[in-house]
């Protein structure tokens, strides 16, 4: 393939303009258009100069783009992957990849066939210090791993909650906000085979939580804890701590935390903590910390969805890999609902 390659975006919310955003400064893409039924997606493409369709079969019928990115709401992404794939077109899919398992695995199952690209849109797998952070692992600076704690702490405020289905069960913070911790920490440390979760609705009272508690078992026998509200004021969250959006306030903090035998690593700002010599709580320690890249996540994202298309490499994080983290979120949903551990 020669030349820029062509993308549209289905979907002119603010995801969708972020992408517009990332192909307005990646050298190998170029907007296609915007495929959004509203008066305000329209006059959002005529703004940027960019076609303007109201359907992806109106799109496909005028022409065909090499990739779509899917920034639609959740419960038309499977539909809309359809199309690309009925198509033969790839597709960027933002996340969640479908609202439940059984719809995900049937997405995943009609691309395989097809032989079409799909991607999820995990964009923190493309942050270049996640790719650090996976490489240091890997070579075993850390030694074996064997307990990681994450949290998300954030306070969301009163007049977020003013439009209705932000109140409702599935749009708390387990599904819009954990899903993202639970993909990176899968490609971090490997799957999690077991969960166990408590939620909590105890200060604002609306039918969705806003508070859980998680203990989980990876494969390779690791231990996991992750404590998640968005009722709490603090510092720690990727959001206010990896300076990936800037519309949240940076706090120079760390929100993951990832133990092994002979390291332990803070995450996002990197610092690895060793012995210098003996390892003994009696020794010296110390943090090093390694020079990264401060490269936009989203970018990243695009150019490597550039290269799926061009058939250069395949997907970081391909379909099947959302599939898997939606697993992991339905078992925390099942094990909040019961009270017992859920094995995956």
């Amino acid at each position: 393939m020669k030349g820029p390659v062509k993308l549209a975006i289905a979907g002119a919310g603010a995801i969708g303009k972020r992408h517009a955003e990332a192909i307005a400064v990646s050298p190998d893409a170029v907007l296609h258009s915007i495929v959004d039924p509203s008066d305000e997606g329209r006059a959002y493409a005529i703004r940027i100069g960019a076609e303007w369709h109201a359907s992806l079969t109106a799109l496909f019928e005028a022409g065909r783009p090499d990739g779509v990115i899917i920034a639609t709401p959740n419960q038309i992404h499977v539909a809309n992957a359809l199309d690309c794939i009925a198509a033969g077109v790839p597709a960027l899919i933002e996340k969640p990849l479908a609202t439940d398992v059984e719809a995900a695995r049937d997405l995943v199952a009609s691309g395989e066939r097809a032989g079409v690209p799909l991607l999820v849109g995990h964009h923190r797998r493309h942050n270049p210090l996640i790719a650090l952070a996976k490489r240091h692992i890997a070579d075993g600076l850390l030694g074996t791993v064997v307990a990681v704690h994450g949290m998300f702490w954030l306070f969301k405020p009163d007049e977020y909650f003013d439009t209705q289905w932000r109140r409702e069960p599935g749009a708390g913070p387990v599904f819009l906000n954990l899903i993202h911790d639970i993909d990176l920490l899968r490609h971090l440390i490997g799957e999690i085979v077991s969960v166990h979760a408590l939620t909590s609705n105890a200060v604002r009272g609306n039918a969705v939580e806003e508070t859980a508690a998680l203990v989980f078992r990876f494969d390779n026998g690791a231990l996991g804890s992750f404590s998640l509200s968005d009722t709490i004021v603090a510092p720690w969250s990727w959001e206010l701590t990896a300076v990936e959006n800037p519309a949240y306030p940076a706090t120079g903090q760390s929100c993951y935390f990832i133990g092994g035998t002979h390291g332990s690593m803070e995450l996002p700002n990197g610092r690895v903590w060793t012995n210098a010599g003996a390892r003994s709580w009696w020794e010296p320690i110390s943090a090093a910390s390694y020079p990264v890249s401060r490269e936009d996540p989203l970018v990243c994202q695009i150019n490597q969805f550039i290269r799926v298309i061009r058939g250069e490499e395949p997907p970081l994080a391909p379909a099947s890999e959302g599939l898997n983290t939606l697993r992991v979120i339905d078992a925390v949903q099942r094990s909040a609902r019961s009270g017992l551990a859920v094995t995956l």
